[in-house]
């Protein structure tokens, strides 16, 4: 053994099964900051389908990537409907073909579509009823990892998975952490993807909890029905102003203490905006329930967001038409949809507005442009 340590191909692992041997990669179904994931088949059996992760272990100084082992941590004690279930860990063997390094994969339960890839599908109609269900088992999901003391940290529709039975389940752990309700410990304000990510995070809060999986939650439920990400900035500062002008404006009148952020003076606040959610926002969902359950989702103070409790007690949830099963809907889509499948969701309004327009055979004057949602 050299001084250096041992090799990969050295080291042994007889806790974690060879992948190669019992699963057969099938396609690849999505691709993120930490790892691919395939779609594979369980060699035995020839039916059973899974979801495989790769760990990405690029860099070989600092070992097992400490993400990794917190999603797996987090996976392992979190058992519900709807988060997605892990099986176990695989690893292939180490050989010239992969730099002599084992390649670790995290097995999950295959879940056939994502909510954006569906989302990016005209074809694919969502019924009121079966959208107050996608919510409600959105906010189950939530519940019950807030209650676990997990907070998700990267909360958009490529992560909500759906399966051919209409269950949906939160996914990718990636950037999850468990946090302490009585003692919120510093935490990195660089987590969710920018389009869902909250105005306290892009302030630069370093202590913050469950609200900021709500507000994305939110964004996720304006998507089922603008069918896009509603404020698609491309730089920090952009998604402040996008915020601002459909929340309204940051100002400590609102939202006490903001003016104690890190970052608060520092970037362009945007004064003098009113919120415009429900304006913009009820021509699309023509509910008016379901609109006000978005304003205090998309609430810019954090203390007065909702949390996912009093939103499922919310009347959205408990009025006509009520929360309808999935399962038909679902069972008619006999090829999976996923979001690395579908067109760029950037700009994309435009296209979306044409084909809902010629759908209804009401034709858009040559040269036309249609602005993104907001």
């Amino acid at each position: 053994m050299s001084s250096q340590g041992p090799r990969s191909e050295e080291l042994q692992f007889p806790f974690c099964q060879n992948a190669t041997d019992k699963y057969e990669k099938l396609a690849k179904i999505g691709q993120g900051t930490f790892g691919e994931v395939f779609k594979a088949r369980e060699r035995a059996s020839k039916s059973k389908v899974v979801a495989m992760k790769r760990v990405l272990l690029d860099n070989e100084k600092e070992g097992f990537p400490i993400t990794a082992l917190r999603e797996i941590k987090i996976l392992q004690q979190l058992h519900h409907e709807n988060i997605v279930h892990l099986i176990e860990i695989c690893r292939t063997r180490a050989g010239p073909y992969n730099r002599y390094k084992s390649t670790f994969y995290l097995v999950c339960e295959f879940c056939e579509h994502d909510l954006a890839g569906l989302l990016s599908n005209l074809h694919v109609q969502f019924s009121l009823g079966e959208k107050k269900m996608l919510m409600q088992q959105l906010l189950n999901g939530l519940y019950f990892i807030h209650n676990n003391n997990i907070l998700h940290r990267d909360m958009k529709s490529a992560n909500i998975l759906i399966t051919r039975t209409g269950i949906l389940k939160l996914a990718d752990f990636g950037l999850a952490r468990v946090y302490s309700q009585k003692d919120r410990n510093r935490l990195t304000n660089r987590v969710v993807t920018l389009w869902y990510r909250p105005p306290e995070l892009l302030l630069g809060a370093r202590v913050y909890g469950p609200e900021i999986d709500i507000w994305g939650a939110g964004c996720i439920m304006a998507e089922l029905w603008t069918r896009f990400p509603i404020m698609q900035g491309h730089s920090e500062q952009e998604q402040l102003r996008l915020i601002s002008q459909l929340c309204g404006s940051i100002r400590p009148e609102i939202w006490p203490g903001v003016e104690k952020l890190d970052l608060y003076g520092k970037v362009e606040l945007y004064p003098g905006l009113k919120s415009k959610v429900r304006d913009r926002l009820m021509p699309f969902l023509q509910n008016q329930y379901a609109v006000d359950l978005l304003e205090k989702m998309l609430s810019l103070n954090p203390s007065n967001r909702i949390d996912s409790d009093t939103a499922l007690n919310h009347d959205f949830f408990w009025t006509d038409p009520m929360p309808t099963d999935l399962m038909l809907t679902m069972s008619k889509y006999n090829t999976s949809m996923f979001e690395m499948h579908a067109p760029k969701r950037r700009g994309q309004w435009t296209n979306l507005q044409q084909q809902r327009q010629q759908q209804h055979s009401h034709m858009p004057p040559d040269g036309q442009h249609f602005e993104r949602i907001f």
